[in-house]
């Protein structure tokens, strides 16, 4: 994985992703005492940074092979980026999805026109039902983060941050990235290391989950203990990628991490102060930026807004917050 594998993602995802918008506030810069500029993917189409992933992947495949079908696994996010591409060639979209996957994100799936397999996280093996779904009907399996094309795609996100940090007049700064098996943290961490060296990403994840910061302190790949049990279900993977490590290990700084309350404030003040809707998952930088201020260093700091595609229940609970 290299830039040249990004810059021709970015080729292909021309007129079809979106060029998200790096915002600010001057009430966030106070809370958390830098200057902090916000990268909204939750603006980006199906609400999420992985519709970038997705369309790279779809992209890339001979015809004959994409006219066949595709399939994923995903808690949501993954699931609508991989449906969304896959109507717009046409083809069929198989998406083996838990059974406890919020359902705004199984409904947005069912509306894209896949089909959704549910299965049990506890019972069931998602990698065996995969297989057989696919050898069954000859679906080309799109990984959601351990595939060379879906990172190359979400990079396209990063070549965007050091575009419109130097517009910004920042070109040193730690860039936080909502961090599950690290595509996207690994993906912006090799644009930037080719076009903004001066940028040094570093992973934003729950407490409890934070598998990949573990694993950047060890030097090794860390399991989380539990696969479920937190409200930011985005980012909840049982460890980093087998590709994805390396580059993370090579390029990133120390990991942070944040609590479910944390990552509701932060939705709150994404919304009072941005007017962005952003999920738990997709919100676990930004709290990093504002509630973690002596673990960050400079004078600015950037962060991403992964995923906005939250459940009402979960974002109400997050607006009844107090006001900081």
């Amino acid at each position: 994985m290299d830039i040249t594998a990004i810059e021709a993602a970015a080729e292909r995802l021309k007129g079809h992703a979106r060029r998200t918008p790096l915002l600010s506030s001057p009430f966030l810069d106070r809370i958390a005492g830098r200057r902090l500029l916000v990268k909204a993917e939750c603006l980006q189409h199906t609400g999420s940074f992985k519709f970038r992933g997705a369309w790279s992947a779809l992209s890339a495949l001979d015809p004959d092979t994409r006219a066949k079908g595709v399939i994923a696994f995903s808690s949501g996010n993954h699931a609508q980026g991989v449906a969304a591409a896959a109507r717009a060639y046409g083809v069929p979209a198989v998406i083996v999805m838990p059974a406890d996957a919020p359902e705004a994100k199984v409904a947005g799936t069912r509306g894209l026109g896949a089909e959704v397999v549910l299965y049990d996280r506890a019972t069931q093996d998602r990698d065996a039902l995969g297989a057989r779904l696919a050898a069954e009907r000859g679906l080309t399996l799109i990984k959601p983060f351990d595939e060379p094309l879906v990172i190359a795609g979400q990079g396209t996100c990063g070549l965007e941050i050091a575009e419109q940090a130097a517009e910004a007049g920042v070109t040193e700064a730690d860039v936080l990235v909502c961090c599950g098996g690290g595509g996207l943290t690994s993906g912006i961490a090799l644009a930037l290391e080719a076009r903004a060296p001066g940028l040094r990403v570093r992973p934003a994840e729950p407490e409890g989950f934070d598998d990949v910061k573990r694993s950047l302190e060890a030097g090794r790949i860390e399991r989380n203990a539990a696969l479920s049990g937190n409200i930011c279900d985005a980012i909840i993977t049982p460890q980093p990628g087998n590709l994805t490590f390396p580059i993370l290990h090579r390029l990133c700084g120390p990991g942070l991490a944040v609590s479910e309350e944390e990552a509701l404030r932060a939705m709150r003040l994404a919304f009072r102060h941005l007017k962005i809707v952003a999920e738990p998952g997709g919100a676990v930088a930004l709290a990093a930026a504002l509630f973690r201020p002596a673990e960050i260093s400079g004078d600015a700091v950037i962060c991403t807004v992964s995923g906005g595609n939250v459940d009402p229940a979960i974002f109400a609970r997050a607006l009844a917050l107090p006001e900081e």
